[in-house]
């Protein structure tokens, strides 16, 4: 072997020991980014990307490196899942590092969010196994903070589904007897003035000119003649049955005081509308028949001559269709009147019992004194235990005074008590939403359809799954705090702008995500504005701006 070439090998055999055996050398922060920086709260999570970018001449090849990302606040540290990078020469199963060339490792964070980790530093620990040995490497710091936004989603504020009252101020009744005439006759025969439909019609008419709390709003006279004879014959016939029944009526209106003076009376010279619809509902055969003239002849006449054509039927109509047909119908419409806001909240005042479950519920909404409503809900649950609205109700009125666990127990028995309730099902699927339930609040919500606020809800469940978009889609154009917060999430700030000034009761929280807009439009008087707002109604909120790196680029001084 020549010397030249022996130099050679020895150069070459020096060098690969050099990259096997020196130790690998410090990392820094400049080999790291971080996706997003700082990190951001996703539903109530902190994921983000960490991508390494190692340079040629670096990783020696027989090292492998762990890396443990570390979120350091309030004087602890949680680590996220370690990941391992290797050389060469290292027989595994990660991912390969060039010697020569170096290379891109990404390593995936996630952590669930504490509220101390707003003031956060995201640190990498190493360590290294190389040659049978272990040591490890420098600490270093790779980003700062996170952004705890999506955390203001609040399913607190999200409206429970009320179950509604069937209360209606005015009732209308409606009455009715027939008085029935012989064959071209027109006169009222005792024995159709002692029926029980007329008895029935005029002890209600009575009773409603007594009552203080009814009222007769109508009574009408509709008197027929059957389709048979001359049209001219017919029209005097109905018309004469009809002065008779007002007749009748106004002497006994007159003779029993009722103080009701708009009869009003009409007539109907021959009801083929009426003869078609017993024809109808008639058995007899030929039926179908009948009922092909009717149509095919518009003609009254017309039609009375092709129908007595038909002679196998003819006496069949006489008998049982056309002695229906020659009547005067009494009819009276009375309004039941029912208690007034005064008098339904004095009732309740004084003994709820005399109220009706209806009567009740609608009370609870007369009141924006929200322990109040509690007391009339419970009120209505205890005299109505099998009504599942008392529950729902009442567990909607102790969500919205922020005691979950009291609403659960009467949402769930509203659903126990109507398992059909969506405005039930959704409501549980609220206090799993509060208690951290998702896979509960996810089944709640799915067999909730249909229930009025469940857009709200998912769009709620959507943000703390930290799937945005869905959050969006679900809010539809809902004026809400949330549906706000979604729009910021996913960057359309001028949709959330118009969102928050369209609020109808804006709180605190309100003025926040105005501020948070204005931060991320550089609008430094929006977030002025609307900061010193969000701290007069809450002056907590001051303690969160002051570490919030939505405004780490603003003097708070003078706000705060």
């Amino acid at each position: 072997m020549n010397r030249k070439l022996t130099f050679t090998l020895a150069i070459s055999a020096a060098l690969a020991m050099t990259s096997c055996g020196k130790k690998l050398g410090q990392f820094v922060a400049d080999n790291f980014t971080v996706n997003p920086n700082p990190l951001e709260v996703v539903g109530e999570r902190v994921p983000a990307t960490i991508t390494a970018n190692v340079p040629a001449k670096f990783f020696v090849k027989n090292a492998e490196v762990t890396v443990t990302p570390y979120l350091v606040f309030a004087g602890q540290e949680v680590a996220s899942q370690a990941y391992s990078f290797q050389g060469e020469k290292v027989r595994g199963n990660s991912p390969v590092i060039s010697y020569d060339n170096g290379g891109t490792v990404t390593i995936p964070v996630m952590y669930n969010y504490q509220p101390e980790m707003a003031n956060s530093e995201l640190y990498l620990d190493f360590n290294v196994r190389q040659g049978g040995k272990q040591y490890v490497l420098p600490r270093v710091k790779v980003a700062d903070g996170v952004i705890a936004t999506a955390t203001l989603a609040d399913a607190g504020t999200v409206t429970p589904a009320i179950t509604p009252d069937k209360f209606q101020r005015i009732i209308n009744e409606k009455y009715a007897a027939d008085i029935r005439f012989l064959i071209n006759q027109a006169n009222i025969r005792p024995d159709q003035l002692t029926s029980q439909q007329m008895d029935d019609l005029r002890a209600q008419i009575v009773e409603a000119n007594n009552a203080e709390n009814r009222v007769i709003e109508d009574i009408n006279i509709q008197s027929y003649a059957s389709p048979d004879g001359a049209l001219s014959f017919n029209e005097k016939l109905a018309e004469k049955r009809e002065q008779n029944t007002q007749n009748y009526m106004t002497n006994w209106m007159k003779k029993d005081k009722i103080s009701f003076n708009d009869l009003t009376a009409q007539f109907t010279a021959e009801d083929w509308e009426g003869f078609q619809k017993l024809v109808a509902a008639s058995n007899i055969q030929d039926k179908d028949l009948i009922l092909s003239v009717l149509t095919m002849y518009k003609d009254p006449e017309q039609r009375e001559k092709e129908i007595r054509n038909l002679a196998n039927v003819f006496d069949q109509l006489a008998d049982q269709i056309l002695p229906q047909l020659r009547y005067s119908r009494i009819a009276a419409s009375i309004n039941v009147i029912g208690k007034s806001d005064e008098e339904l909240m004095a009732a309740y005042e004084k003994d709820p019992s005399t109220l009706t479950v209806d009567e009740l519920l609608y009370t609870a909404t007369l009141t924006d004194d929200n322990a109040k409503k509690i007391k009339i809900y419970e009120a209505a649950a205890r005299q109505y235990p099998n009504d599942y609205r008392c529950f729902n109700n009442l567990g909607m009125a102790q969500y919205e005074a922020g005691d979950y666990a009291a609403a659960a127990r009467n949402f769930n028995k509203a659903a126990q008590l109507d398992s059909r309730s969506n405005a039930a099902k959704m409501n549980q699927g609220l206090t799993a939403l509060v208690d951290k339930n998702y896979s509960k609040a996810k089944q709640d919500f799915g067999a909730a359809a249909g229930a009025e606020g469940l857009n709200d809800a998912l769009g709620v469940y959507y943000l703390k799954m930290g799937d945005n978009a869905a959050a969006v889609k679900a809010f539809g154009n809902s004026a809400t705090n949330n549906a706000a917060l979604a729009q910021i999430l996913t960057k359309d700030y001028s949709k959330a702008k118009n969102t928050l000034s369209a609020v109808k009761n804006p709180n605190a929280t309100t003025y926040y995500l105005m501020a948070v807009v204005g931060a991320r439009t550089n609008n430094q008087q929006m977030v002025d504005n609307n900061l010193r707002q969000a701290v007069k109604l809450d002056n907590a909120m001051a303690a969160r701006a002051k570490t919030d790196l939505e405004f780490a680029n603003y003097n708070l001084n003078g706000i705060l």
